[in-house]
C-alpha cells in the first residue's frame, strides 16, 4: 500500500492510523450475509481517494454497490502508546457508509475499487442531525436491556447521535434480537463513568466485521426534555474529543471530560487487553473453526431478522467443515476444541456434523450424499436459537420444566420458518433435520418415529449428538467422560444403534482428539493426537495447575510426557478456568 500527498481528509487520516497495523476492510451489503475482504492498496490524504483490491469469489460485485456506493468496517489490532512507559494492545474499529465508489475488473473475480472518502468524520444523517463515529480510540459501554426486567447484553458504542446510535454486541448475544425490537433500555456509560439511559427501538441489525460481532442501529425513543438536554450535551462532547483526536481542529487542545478513564474503566481496559493478547496468538486452525462458527450465527441472524434464507453463506460452511475434515482429520477434530466457549447450539451444530463427516467418509471417501447431511447437521439445532424469546430469554442459563418442553419444538419451529422462507431442503438433508432427535424405540422427538422409520444416517447422526450432549455441559448437567457417556447411551437400551456405538468407539476412543486431559504432573494439556490404540501420542499443554493465572503454549509428543507425568484421565475445561479468546 502507498500514500500519496500530505492529510487533508479527516477520513482518510483515519484510516490510515488504522491500515498502519494489523488489519481488516470487510465491505458490506445491508441485505447480504456475507462480507467481502478487501485490501487497501492506494490512499491519498490529500483528496480522500481510496483504492481497495477486492477478490469476490463468486459473489457479485455488482450486489455490494448500492447506488455506485460501498459500506464498509475496518478493524485493526495494535499496540498503543497509552503514555511513555506503557504500551497496551487496543483494537479499534471504523466503519464507513454509502462511499461513492467505481469498480474495475482486473481479472476472473478480482475488482478495484476507486473510492471517494467522505471530507468529514461526522456524517448528516437523514434528519440533519450529526452522526459522531467513535475513532482513534475512542470508546464508551453500552448495556441493552432486551426484556423487562430480564436478559440483558452489553456492547461497544460505535457511533452516536441525538436520535440514536450504533452499538456493537457478541454475536451470540443478536439471537434474542429482531428488527422493531421495543428496548425497556439501553444505558451508555462514558469512561468517566458518565451514564446516559433511554427506551430504544432498533431499526437494523447486521454483521460487523466478520470475527463475530453484530452491529445494531438503535433510535432513542420518548426522551423527555431533561434526557433530550442530556444528549444534545453528550453529543457535542463526543464531538469535540473525535476532533481532537482526528486533529480536525486544531483550537481543541485536550480530551473531553468524558473520555479521562475511571478506575472502573482502567480495570475493564486491562481485561480486554489481556482478551486481545490471546486473540493475537490464535493459529490459522482456530482462525478458521471460529470464523465457521460466527458464520453461522450470521446466517442465523438473516434467517431471524431479515427473512431471508442464506443458501450460500450455509453451503460455504457445508465445504468449510469437508475442507477441514479431508484435509487432515486429525486436526479437524483437535480443532474442534476451540469452540468451547461458543453457545451450545453452535458447538454442537459444528461438532456433530464435523464428526458425521469425519465417519460418513471414513466409510466411503466418496458419498455423494456427505454435502447435504453435513448441511442438515448444521442446521438441525437452529430452531432453539429462533426460539429464543421473552418466555424463553436465553438458551445459556437452566431451564425451569416448562421452557424445556417448549424448547422440544425446536425443530417444528425451524422447519415452518424455512417453509416461511420459502426454501425447501434436499430429502436427505431434511431426513438429518427432521429425525436426528428421534430414536429406535420411539421415545425420540418430534414425532416418535422408531427403527425401521429411521434411515442410517439418522442413527448415525444420533449416536453423535447423544455423546456430544454427554460430554458437554447442557442446562446445568456437568459434563460426563468419554467413558461414562459411552456406557450411558449402552445402557439405554433400544434407543441407539449399538453397533454404531460400537463403531463410534472405536474412532474416538476413551481420550478423544480435542479432549482436556490432566497428568499427574498437574499439567492440563488438550489431546491433539492418539495412536492406534487411542492414547495421547501428542498433546498442547495449557496450563501447570501450581500457577493457576498463568497460561502457557507447550507442544509436547510422546517422548517428552515425562515431563508432565503419568495420563489421569479427561477433564472439564470449566472446572480449570479454560478460555479461548474471542476474534
Amino acid at each position: 500500500m502507498h500514500t500519496l500527498y500530505q492529510s487533508k481528509n479527516p477520513s482518510a487520516k483515519v484510516l490510515q492510523n488504522l491500515i498502519k497495523h494489523e488489519y481488516e476492510l470487510c465491505i458490506y451489503a445491508k441485505n447480504l450475509p456475507c462480507t467481502l475482504a478487501a485490501e487497501v492498496v492506494g490512499l491519498s490524504l490529500d483528496g480522500g481517494q481510496l483504492l481497495l483490491k477486492v477478490e469476490t469469489q463468486g459473489d457479485k460485485i455488482e450486489d455490494y454497490l448500492d447506488e455506485e456506493c460501498i459500506n464498509f468496517d475496518i478493524e485493526a489490532l495494535h499496540l498503543y502508546e497509552a503514555s511513555d512507559k506503557n504500551r497496551t494492545l487496543r483494537r479499534d474499529a471504523y466503519s464507513i457508509s454509502n462511499v461513492p465508489a467505481v469498480a474495475t475488473k482486473l481479472n476472473a473475480g478480482i475488482y478495484q475499487l476507486k473510492c471517494t472518502l467522505p471530507a468529514s468524520v461526522f456524517l448528516v444523517e437523514h434528519r440533519g442531525t450529526a452522526r459522531i463515529p467513535f475513532i482513534l480510540g475512542m470508546s464508551a459501554r453500552v448495556s441493552i436491556e432486551i426484556y423487562t426486567n430480564g436478559l440483558v447484553v452489553n456492547g461497544s458504542l460505535r457511533n452516536i447521535s441525538v436520535g440514536g446510535c450504533l452499538v456493537e454486541i457478541s454475536i451470540e448475544d443478536s439471537n434474542a434480537l429482531t428488527v422493531g425490537h421495543l428496548l425497556p433500555g439501553v444505558t451508555i456509560e462514558f469512561p468517566n463513568g458518565t451514564n446516559f439511559r433511554a427506551k430504544a427501538l432498533l431499526r437494523h441489525i447486521r454483521p460487523f466485521g466478520h470475527h463475530g460481532y453484530a452491529a445494531l442501529g438503535i433510535q432513542f425513543e420518548g426522551l423527555d426534555p431533561q434526557q433530550t438536554e442530556e444528549i444534545f450535551h453528550l453529543v457535542s462532547e463526543v464531538e469535540r474529543e473525535a476532533a481532537y483526536r482526528s486533529g480536525i481542529n486544531e483550537k481543541i487542545v485536550s480530551h473531553s471530560y468524558l473520555f479521562l478513564p475511571g478506575t472502573k474503566q482502567k480495570t475493564i481496559l486491562r481485561r480486554e487487553e489481556q482478551s486481545l493478547e490471546k486473540r493475537k496468538r490464535q493459529s490459522p486452525i482456530q482462525r478458521g473453526v471460529l470464523e465457521l462458527a460466527h458464520q453461522l450465527q450470521y446466517a442465523l441472524m438473516y434467517i431471524k431478522s431479515r427473512e431471508h434464507f442464506p443458501e450460500k453463506t450455509l453451503y460455504d460452511c457445508v465445504e468449510t467443515v469437508l475442507y477441514f475434515v479431508r484435509q487432515d482429520r486429525k486436526t479437524a477434530l483437535y480443532s474442534l476444541s476451540f469452540l468451547h466457549n461458543e453457545p451450545g447450539w453452535v458447538r454442537h451444530a459444528i461438532r456433530v456434523a464435523t464428526q458425521t463427516a469425519d465417519m460418513m467418509l471414513l466409510r466411503d471417501a466418496y458419498s455423494i450424499s456427505i454435502r447435504e447431511v453435513v448441511l442438515g447437521a448444521l442446521l438441525h439445532t437452529m430452531g432453539k436459537p429462533l426460539m429464543v424469546s421473552e418466555e424463553l430469554p436465553s438458551l445459556k442459563e437452566s431451564m425451569n420444566a416448562r421452557q424445556k418442553l417448549l424448547l422440544k419444538q425446536h425443530v417444528n419451529v425451524l422447519i415452518e420458518k424455512l417453509t416461511a422462507l420459502k426454501w425447501v431442503p434436499s430429502e436427505i438433508c431434511e431426513d438429518v433435520i427432521l429425525n436426528a432427535n428421534e430414536r429406535l424405540d420411539g421415545t425420540g422427538y418430534p414425532r416418535g418415529l422408531k427403527d425401521e422409520q429411521l434411515t442410517e444416517v439418522v442413527k448415525l447422526v444420533s449416536i453423535i449428538k447423544a455423546v456430544d450432549k454427554l460430554t458437554h455441559v447442557r442446562n446445568g448437567i456437568q459434563p460426563r467422560t468419554p467413558l461414562d457417556a459411552y456406557r450411558i447411551v449402552n445402557e439405554q437400551h433400544g434407543s441407539y444403534d449399538k453397533a454404531i456405538l460400537v463403531e463410534y468407539i472405536q474412532c474416538y476412543g476413551l481420550y478423544p482428539i480435542g479432549s482436556l486431559a490432566k497428568f499427574s504432573g498437574g499439567f492440563l494439556a488438550w489431546i491433539m493426537d492418539v495412536d492406534n490404540k487411542g492414547m495421547p501420542v501428542k498433546v498442547d499443554v495449557v496450563k501447570n495447575l501450581a500457577f493457576r493465572d498463568t497460561n502457557i503454549d507447550t507442544i509436547l509428543d510422546v517422548n517428552d510426557f515425562g515431563q508432565i507425568g503419568r495420563l489421569e484421565g479427561i477433564v472439564d475445561p470449566d472446572d480449570y478456568g479454560i478460555q479461548f479468546a474471542k476474534m
